[in-house]
């Protein structure tokens, strides 16, 4: 019971999907960082002309306003200028910045739309809880990554910044275009190197996710088992419906017996009972069936006056090729044909 109860199976679809609809889904927050930081540093590069101009132009609006006398219509049109300027500057950014976040999170996951993910649950508003919460040792381990990530990265980047102080006295001597180029090279530098550290981290925090993501979900025997059964139906329910089902079928199969024409055995394994569908022009099998069944078809015909006749060939054939009302094959036409003849013979038709 105790092996039957652990969380040893690899979670079934359905468990994922269900879990998916619950909002809880595998999800890297350091993926979505470096993809929106990367964004961010070539939305950066690509628009900082455009972001030169616009701030150029606000700084002549306010260099143009010395010595303006200070009044309403003044503030306003200032606070104006001053929020227009600034969303021209920022929103570009803001934008790409908002759909490269939207991006890192449906490559992780697809698109989710899950009422329960935002449903409000006043347990998580416990404050004891939550305190609990904060102290806890998955949140240690949180912040103690965060902290080794953010030192590695920083570290990396101050070691470069050092390296490339030493360069100064000779940049010193450099004109000032010369001088703005060495900075904007050392800054991409730097930012590369950044980037790519992030990245690493990234990739192995997707790794980390996904496994405790899965391990969160595994099942027991026991769970798959129960599964199955809200899925398919209890085994035993089915295996009782579809013996009902059966015994259904075989009573409607027993009282076409008495309305054959003939019944054709081997004789005792098999017993098949035919009669002549005009609208199908041949001989149909109205039932058959095996031992016990064959000796209950021949107890009915017999009662009620329908012919029996042994040819244990034919019986096989017809119980082996020709489904319940379904017509003969054409391949066992002559030998129905003379059984058939006979028997209407007996019956003076």
């Amino acid at each position: 019971m105790a092996d039957d109860a652990e969380k040893t199976e690899e979670p079934t679809p359905k468990k994922i999907e269900d879990a998916r609809k619950k909002g809880n889904v595998p999800k890297s927050q350091d993926a979505s960082g470096v993809v929106t930081l990367f964004v961010a540093i070539l939305a950066v590069l690509m628009l900082f002309p455009y972001m030169a101009k616009h701030m150029l132009i606000l700084f002549q609006y306010y260099f143009s306003l010395v010595g303006t006398e200070l009044d309403k219509e003044y503030m306003i049109g200032l606070a104006i200028v001053t929020v227009r300027e600034f969303l021209l500057i920022v929103m570009p950014l803001a934008i790409a910045v908002a759909v490269a976040g939207v991006v890192a999170a449906l490559s992780q996951f697809g698109f989710l739309f899950s009422l329960e993910a935002i449903e409000v649950k006043f347990d998580k508003l416990d404050p004891i809880k939550g305190f609990g919460n904060l102290f806890s040792m998955k949140k240690l381990i949180e912040g103690a990554k965060v902290t080794f990530k953010a030192f590695t990265t920083l570290g990396v980047g101050f070691w470069f910044f050092f390296l490339f102080i030493t360069e100064l006295p000779t940049v010193a001597l450099f004109g000032l275009d010369d001088q703005l180029d060495w900075l904007q090279e050392k800054m991409l530098i730097i930012a590369s190197v950044m980037l790519f550290i992030i990245f690493v981290y990234a990739i192995a925090d997707i790794i980390i996710v996904r496994k405790q993501y899965f391990d969160g979900l595994k099942m027991s025997k026991q769970e798959i088992k129960d599964e199955m059964k809200n899925m398919d139906g209890d085994p035993q329910i089915k295996a009782k419906i579809k013996q009902k089902q059966m015994e259904m079928s075989r009573k409607r199969m027993m009282a076409e017996v008495p309305n054959a024409d003939v019944v054709i055995t081997n004789p005792t394994h098999y017993a098949v009972a035919l009669k002549y569908d005009d609208s199908k022009n041949a001989p149909i099998v109205v039932a058959k069936g095996m031992d016990l069944v064959a000796q209950q078809i021949k107890k009915i015909a017999r009662e009620n006056k329908v012919h029996i006749v042994q040819n244990p060939p034919l019986a096989r054939s017809l119980y082996a090729e020709v489904e319940l009302e379904r017509a003969i094959p054409e391949s066992l036409f002559t030998a129905v044909a003379e059984i058939l003849a006979y028997v209407y013979k007996m019956n003076g038709k």
